[in-house]
């Protein structure tokens, strides 16, 4: 049987991408069933902001580094190998460990075009617009922000 759509192949050269002040983002899939990034941080570097997301799936697998995750009231960490898949609704926050730096492959499911808000969030990174310039389009990207002061402070859960 032949499928509905065509398979999605994206080239190493083809791939968006975006400069953070701390990383990068290489923007693969945007939409559809997936939307797919790999993140590379630097040593201690902070990811995304403290949030959910309503409707997907986000999906982390560790290429190189460590990366910490603050997973509701859970904070752990994930070295190369590892795999994380965060529910919908479940605060989540992420970093490369202290002292390290982090290559890691992001999938979220279903997708939701999110490139522009990476490139946003890369402009933030970079001091050139604020934060709060998010804050209008949470239901846009499904990206809801939450407030968890020095995330990586959590306490450990056994």
């Amino acid at each position: 049987m032949e499928a509905k759509t065509p398979a999605l192949v994206v080239r190493p050269d083809e791939a968006g991408g975006a400069t953070l002040s701390n990383g990068g983002f290489e923007l693969l899939a945007d939409g559809g069933a997936v939307s797919a990034s790999r993140l590379s941080l630097t040593n201690g570097a902070d990811g995304a902001p403290p949030h959910h997301h309503k409707l997907s799936h986000e999906l982390f697998y560790v290429l190189g580094g460590t990366m910490l995750f603050r997973l509701g009231d859970t904070l752990t960490t994930v070295g190369k190998g590892g795999l994380v898949v965060i529910p919908p609704g479940l605060t989540h926050v992420f970093g490369a460990a202290e002292g390290e730096g982090a290559d890691v492959f992001v999938v979220l499911s279903p997708g939701i075009e999110r490139f522009g808000y990476f490139e946003q969030l890369a402009a933030i990174s970079r001091g050139e617009v604020d934060f709060d310039s998010l804050i209008p389009e949470q239901d846009r990207y499904d990206v809801h922000f939450e407030k968890l002061p020095n995330w990586r402070s959590a306490p450990q859960n056994p």
